[in-house]
């Protein structure tokens, strides 16, 4: 168990996926994203396993949720700055965690 003091140190904020490009250099088959986080947190980038559901031009202008306070991740020529968070489903696919309805950019998940 964890207490709440330990839970707010994760920084989880909602962005918007600005462009993706495949990641054919990845291990497991991946995608690059390009995600506006807004003026506080700005623009930055996450590589994701999520290629089994989704396609590149249906995730232009989806909001995501992701941890922006990891360190980054070198995976292959990449650098991964944030943690795009999603939930496995009963076929070893990824879905993304997003926001039923249209947020600003950088909300903070509470």
């Amino acid at each position: 168990m964890i207490n709440y003091q330990d839970f707010e140190l994760v920084d989880i904020h909602v962005g918007t996926i600005l462009k993706v490009d495949d990641f054919p250099e990845a291990k497991k088959p991946a995608f690059k994203l390009q995600i506006d986080f807004g003026r506080e947190i700005g623009t930055k980038n996450s590589s994701v396993q999520i290629t089994k559901h989704y396609k590149k031009e249906d995730l232009i202008g989806k909001q995501v949720v992701c941890v922006v306070n990891f360190p980054p991740k070198q995976i292959g020529p990449f650098v991964s700055e944030v943690l795009t968070l999603g939930l496995p489903d009963d076929s070893d696919g990824v879905i993304l965690l997003s926001p039923t309805k249209q947020v600003p950019n950088g909300g903070k998940m509470f």
